[in-house]
């Protein structure tokens, strides 16, 4: 499993929207020896498996019983990512959050996939937003 994890980032920077440096050599590395320790590989995979099972029972249990999040929502997500057209048939991610919540604000920002490392100034003004109006 040695090379594994570089290849594991390295495929997430070039394919998902973020620049091969997108973000320094230190992060770099942190993202890479998490990938290292087996029991956090595991739990990414139970939790990838449980979206498509578990959650997915309670998903539909929820609607079936009319429930709803209650609270503001914030949605964002890569504007140079694929979730721009993955769900463009239903209205995209603003649209999809508000078949589960009433009070649903966000947008795509200017970045890849990683953008808390990208732009964490821009991350940081659009979670202070949020929580100020909340609040």
């Amino acid at each position: 499993m040695s090379a594994a994890p570089d290849a594991v980032v390295d495929d997430a920077l070039g394919g998902w929207g973020s620049s091969a440096n997108a973000f320094s050599s230190k992060v770099r590395e942190a993202y890479i020896e998490g990938l290292r320790d087996l029991d956090r590989v595991h739990a990414i995979c139970e939790e990838y498996r449980a979206a498509a099972t578990l959650d997915h029972e309670h998903d539909l249990a929820d609607r079936q019983n009319g429930r709803r999040i209650a609270c503001p929502v914030l949605v964002l997500w890569s504007g140079r990512g694929a979730l721009n057209t993955w769900y463009a048939e239903v209205g995209g991610p603003l649209a999809l959050w508000r078949t589960w919540a009433n009070d649903v604000h966000g947008e795509p920002l200017d970045a890849g996939h990683f953008f808390p490392e990208e732009i964490p100034e821009r991350t940081a003004e659009e979670l202070r937003g949020f929580f100020a109006a909340a609040s």
